[in-house]
């Protein structure tokens, strides 16, 4: 029983950070929500997903969801 008590305790810690990191952010939007941006999770270079650049275009990418 104590067990399970720790474990709602983390959960509930965990669901309450991502809540204030929404309420922080402007419009509740994550920064950087790409995963072809992260090198390490788009190793072979591929275009985005979402709006189709190529990780080259990046810096120049005007996607909201992009910034």
């Amino acid at each position: 029983m104590k067990l399970f008590f720790i474990t709602v305790a983390i959960l509930a810690i965990a669901i309450a950070g991502i809540a204030i990191k929404i309420w922080a952010k402007k419009d509740g939007k994550f920064a950087g929500t790409c995963a072809s941006q992260n090198p390490i999770l788009n190793k072979e270079g591929e275009n985005c997903g979402f709006c189709g650049r190529t990780p080259e275009q990046y810096a120049d990418c005007n996607e909201p969801q992009h910034s």
